[in-house]
């Protein structure tokens, strides 16, 4: 017999009582794979903290930019994106293999709403490659491990950690993920990160309330970083710039950025 299916061909079995992170993001970018208590927790954060769906967008347009950046000026052929996330339009394959069709990209997640999904992200150019791995974002070494099946880890590779390390509450911990994750990958290899803050001159106040509720009533438990807390994630690497700044303003049009709580940057290994 197969796996029952929930109404979006989500697993039978996925609590649907609880709003989830992929199911609230989903919802905030205009997605349609979210249930009522999603939107739900998804209304309220909006309500406490209104600058949320621009943050998701803006969260989404870096992704893009970035991911143009890595493979159409730093000439990068393989990414290894953590914490992927619903699929929605322009993934990180869709732009890395129109720049350039040889490009091969893992995605990584355990969150079963992403795997029940991940067909969607299993598409790809015949002269690249594009892979899902299951996998927790505490066990670095289990991620290096599944991507070595698909990447070639001799050759550089841009690592995309966009609104995952939110999700690593202890600092020390999320510092080494990323340290043992880099530590596996040769000179030339980058780092994409995204990041919310609470720091008052990009506006994140509204944010310490905004998660507080989040994190009594929707799963998994969040928490934000200061500037200097987020800088420590790059310790190693060399920032490119405009280096650690508000990710709506990342390598944006002139006067197309705004100033939003949530860090962005790209660094290279040395």
């Amino acid at each position: 017999m197969g796996e029952s299916r929930g109404p979006s061909g989500e697993p039978g079995n996925l609590n649907t009582g609880v709003a989830h992170n992929a199911r609230v993001w989903n919802y905030w970018i205009g997605g349609r794979d979210n249930y009522p208590v999603d939107q739900a927790v998804g209304e309220q954060v909006a309500t406490m903290f209104p600058v949320i769906r621009a943050v998701a967008r803006a969260d989404r347009d870096f992704l893009g930019r970035a991911v143009r950046f890595l493979a159409g000026e730093r000439g990068i052929r393989q990414f290894l994106d953590i914490g992927t996330g619903l699929p929605a339009l322009d993934n990180t394959h869709d732009i890395a293999q129109r720049i350039a069709p040889e490009s091969r990209i893992v995605y990584v997640d355990n969150d079963p709403v992403v795997l029940a999904h991940a067909r969607a992200l299993l598409t790809g150019t015949p002269e690249g490659a594009t892979d899902y791995l299951d996998a927790d974002v505490h066990d670095p070494d289990a991620i290096i491990r599944g991507a070595a099946g698909t990447l070639d880890l001799g050759r550089p590779v841009a690592v995309m950690m966009l609104g995952i390390l939110n999700f690593v509450l202890d600092g020390d911990e999320a510092r080494d993920i990323v340290r043992r994750i880099m530590a596996a990958l040769p000179s030339g290899s980058c780092l994409a990160l995204t990041h919310p803050t609470t720091d008052a001159d990009l506006g994140g106040e509204g944010n310490v309330a905004a998660m507080s509720f989040w994190n009594e009533n929707a799963t998994p438990p969040i928490t934000a970083r200061g500037r200097a807390e987020i800088t420590a994630f790059f310790e190693g690497l060399d920032l490119l710039d405009p280096g650690l700044v508000s990710c709506a303003q990342w390598r944006a049009r002139p006067g197309a950025g705004a100033v939003l709580p949530q860090y962005g940057a790209v660094a290279v290994k040395p």
